[in-house]
């Protein structure tokens, strides 16, 4: 973000907006109205780019804004034609800095309210019909074969498993991102909960959204700035 300024915040929209239809503009208050960052996902060290990315288009189907990717083994990467563009309409935050990026993310989440809840067939302590979105809530999911690290287990606040009545033991990824996203963003849409983003949270993402359908975005900023005297 350019600035932490809401006035100069709310001029540069302006500017970006000039290059974009006024059906694009609506469209984005539309979407906008429906954005919340109550409920976050995390994905630990997911490596097949079509899971991968068909969470990030659940997420934004649901919408979830902010997806928390942590790699630690594994290298994130997108696969365009499943994701269908959604990842340019999300926050995707990367830890990979660390020995143990796990630990950064559960830290940073926490800093931000976050009940951090690990979603693994092997803990019992809440199926997703009984969670409860009092507080702010990540959903932790891992690998498409091996599931959450021990770590993310340990230290998470709560577990949480999918119901399940066959044979086979658990839900693909994608799939149980889709099943719990559904179930929680419905609760939360009928509660009385404050879920919607901050109008300061929309503005900032209206400016991410318009950076990310105008050509040469980086070319706007430089123009925006120096007309604004801010270099």
């Amino acid at each position: 973000m350019l600035t932490e300024d809401i006035e100069l915040k709310e001029k540069y929209l302006s500017y970006l907006e000039s290059f974009i239809t006024e059906n694009k503009r609506n469209l984005f208050k539309q979407v906008l109205e429906h954005r919340t960052r109550h409920i976050t996902v995390v994905m630990e060290d997911i490596y097949q780019s079509q899971n991968a990315s068909a969470v990030l288009r659940s997420c934004d189907c649901f919408g979830v804004q902010d997806v928390h990717i942590i790699e630690n083994r594994n290298i994130y990467s997108i696969d365009p034609d499943v994701a269908l563009g959604s990842s340019k309409w999300l926050n995707l935050i990367k830890y990979n800095q660390e020995e143990n990026n796990t630990l950064t993310c559960y830290e940073a989440l926490r800093k931000q309210g976050y009940r951090i809840l690990a979603t693994t067939p092997h803990k019992d302590d809440f199926m997703l019909d009984e969670i409860a979105l009092d507080q702010k809530t990540a959903l932790v999911f891992g690998t498409e074969l091996e599931g959450l690290s021990e770590i993310a287990i340990e230290h998470a606040d709560a577990h949480m498993k999918i119901p399940m009545y066959g044979f086979t033991e658990s839900f693909n990824i994608s799939v149980s991102a889709a099943i719990s996203l559904h179930h929680l963003s419905s609760t939360l849409r009928k509660s009385t909960i404050a879920w919607h983003l901050s109008e300061e949270e929309k503005l900032d993402t209206r400016i991410l959204w318009a950076k990310s359908v105008i050509k040469h975005p980086e070319k706007h900023e430089k123009i925006f700035r120096s007309k604004e005297g801010l270099d």
